[in-house]
């Protein structure tokens, strides 16, 4: 019987909403929509620094369960403004996966997200 882990970093909205930010059952980790915030939940002002802050959450989170940007397969981000999203990916995207940036992606406008400022999401599925 395989079992589910799970990660969490305490932020008052995990309790409210009724989440974690990822679970691993086997050998694969799903890490849920990660936000542009540092640990005090302080959201990063702009999009390029929301992208950078949620791939070092993302990363934290990865290196967690003893994995790294290699084992992510897809990842689905959620921007507000196409534009200024898709250019903000291009950048931080070689930062966080390297060069090569070998990874399933999605990128998709919306109109709104969960907090104030938030400019942008990213979800994630991993596997070793």
């Amino acid at each position: 019987m395989s079992t589910k882990e799970f990660k969490t970093f305490n932020m008052p909205w995990e309790k409210v909403y009724g989440y974690v930010q990822a679970v691993k059952k086997g050998d694969t980790i799903w890490i849920s929509g990660q936000l542009g915030h540092n640990m005090e939940g302080t959201l990063a002002e702009g999009m390029e620094n929301q992208f950078r802050q949620t791939y070092e959450n993302i990363g934290q989170l990865l290196t967690e369960f003893g994995m790294k940007s290699d084992d992510v397969t897809e990842e689905v981000i959620y921007v507000t403004d196409m534009q200024e999203g898709f250019a903000a990916r291009k950048l931080m995207g070689k930062e966080f996966y390297g060069e090569d940036c070998i990874v399933a992606s999605t990128i998709v406008a919306v109109n709104e997200l969960a907090l104030p400022g938030q400019k942008m999401e990213i979800k994630i599925v991993a596997r070793n």
